[in-house]
């Protein structure tokens, strides 16, 4: 198994992957604190193998998007605090204060302590996350239905949806009557 320890910022989030079983570094990372940042945290993370444990470090005002997006991708997500860090940078080998080695220090604090809180969406996030997902799915199925309508010639896949038909253009308007004038003579 891989814990991987995210220090977490508002711009950008430092990843430190350590194996279970040694404490040994696998690898970091340092992405975007956007959207796009997690999906590359996402791939960069099952690209180290299976069994991934997420921590994260307890600031819930900077994490809480990273903590909500790895948790809707089906990702296991702890949190840790920020006091059980400071014990392991102390006793880590290396001086100083940077966000890698604040990763490093939230995994293997998370190595250390096997009862940390797991992360969870709360009743009303979670109330929301099921209806924003629901809601994405009938507007995909919508979108399905109307696009399948759309000047196919096809019948409508149920009662009451009529195909559109493609405008057609005569020639008897206005201006191909002053086309035409330009061009008979």
């Amino acid at each position: 198994m891989i814990v991987i320890g995210i220090d977490p910022h508002k711009q950008t989030h430092t990843a430190a992957a350590v194996a279970s079983q040694t404490g040994e570094l696998r690898g970091e990372l340092t992405v975007s604190a956007r959207e796009r940042g997690h999906e590359e945290l996402i791939d960069w993370a099952r690209a180290l193998g299976e069994g991934r444990l997420f921590a994260l470090e307890d600031c819930r005002h900077v994490s809480g998007r990273l903590e909500r997006f790895l948790i809707g991708s089906g990702e296991r997500v702890v949190r840790v605090p920020p006091k059980l860090m400071g014990k392991t940078r102390k006793a880590a080998r290396s001086f100083g204060k940077s966000d890698a080695i604040d990763a490093l220090a939230v995994a293997r604090a998370a190595l250390r302590e096997p009862d940390l809180p797991a992360a969870r969406l709360a009743g009303a996030e979670l109330e929301a996350k099921l209806l924003l997902d629901h809601r994405e799915d009938l507007v995909a199925e919508a979108t399905r239905i109307n696009n399948a309508c759309v000047g196919t010639g096809s019948p409508p896949p149920r009662p009451g949806c009529t195909p559109r038909r493609a405008p057609t253009w005569s020639a008897s308007g206005p201006r191909a009557r002053v086309g035409a004038r330009r061009f008979a003579a």
